[in-house]
């Protein structure tokens, strides 16, 4: 009998994941329009249903590991973005990028700068390739949805509440203790990325201000940088890394 209470359970689940293409989808779901209209802030009300503050809800681990969509299993063999229309820049240059970044030869980090539902202004750093993995990408190449940084991506920063949030991803590691900001290091060939948006990616190669063990790379190895003129937001700039497995020496220990 509590076996079969215990199935009925994990189904019941199952079907309200089924029902959300993403996390985010799921926990706007939980929030009032009249929390939102005091709260002012659509990152913070998600936050809050999150953490509990208005009953319990599936955990972000949970939602992701219950998470069946037959498009996401079968990305390997129908992209996306096949068949559609594209008009805007931004979707093309995702759609120039998503079999790389499907098959592991090309990791990209996509900066976005717009404003969000709540017309509050955000920016951020995407991992592409992790967002792929377990979002169905439909919805964004449909025009049916607008890809935006959230505070499960790489970085996120809302510039009116001055929320702050960063979060490794299973591509990139975030450092954020360094003189010069935040950078990310590749998690396949180690490389470290210092994003500039005034002079281009920078791979850092001064032994005096890196941490023991991130490995010396020649400026602008295996990195490009492309800024991309989009009508659907303020600015967009995406960072291409041709990711490959080497052996690379680190730097010694002082």
């Amino acid at each position: 009998m509590r076996d079969n209470m215990t199935d009925d359970s994990a189904d019941s689940l199952n079907d309200v994941v089924s029902q959300f293409t993403s996390y985010e989808d799921f926990l706007d779901s939980k929030i009032t329009a009249s929390a939102l209209y005091y709260l002012e802030d659509e990152e913070l009300a998600r936050q809050l249903v999150e953490l509990g503050q208005w009953g319990t809800v599936l955990t972000r681990e949970e939602f992701q590991s219950r998470k069946v969509s037959p498009s996401l299993r079968n990305q390997h063999r129908t992209l996306a973005s096949a068949g559609k229309e594209l008009k805007d820049n931004f979707l093309k240059a995702l759609a120039e990028r998503e079999e790389n970044n499907r098959n592991g030869t090309l990791t990209s980090i996509i900066f976005i700068r717009d404003r969000n539902a709540g017309v509050q202004e955000v920016s951020g750093y995407i991992d592409y390739a992790h967002r792929l993995q377990t979002e169905d990408f439909e919805a964004y190449f449909s025009g049916k949805k607008r890809l935006m940084p959230r505070r499960s991506d790489l970085s996120f920063y809302n510039w009116r509440t001055q929320m702050s949030t960063s979060q490794s991803s299973p591509n990139y590691e975030v450092i954020t203790d360094q003189p010069s900001g935040l950078v990310f290091q590749n998690k396949t060939d180690r490389k470290v990325l210092e994003l500039n948006p005034w002079v281009g990616p920078i791979m850092r190669n001064h032994d005096a201000d890196l941490p023991i063990g991130l490995v010396k790379a020649a400026s602008g190895d295996n990195w490009s940088r492309s800024e991309v003129k989009s009508d659907l937001y303020v600015q967009v700039v995406i960072y291409d890394h041709k990711t490959r497995s080497i052996t690379l020496t680190p730097y010694p220990a002082q």
